[in-house]
């Protein structure tokens, strides 16, 4: 299962420190970010990935965070 999200996450650094939560959250899930890509796309693969925790999580770090259709 694969998930796609845009985000407004500018920075590497940022992005990193993003995927370092997602990752100690959800160790069995591959988190990506694409920030070449203009919607700043955080990709996330893995089994029964629940779209909304994701999101919360992300959100909570003070980033804008929506599933891309």
């Amino acid at each position: 299962m694969v998930e796609v999200f845009k985000t407004n996450v500018q920075k590497t650094k940022q992005a990193n420190a993003l995927i370092t939560i997602l990752n100690q959250r959800f160790a069995t899930f591959t988190v990506k970010f694409d920030l070449e890509d203009c919607d700043k796309i955080l990709r996330i693969e893995g089994k029964n990935i629940n779209p909304l925790v994701i999101m919360e999580v992300v959100q909570s770090q003070g980033y804008e965070c929506e599933i891309l259709n």
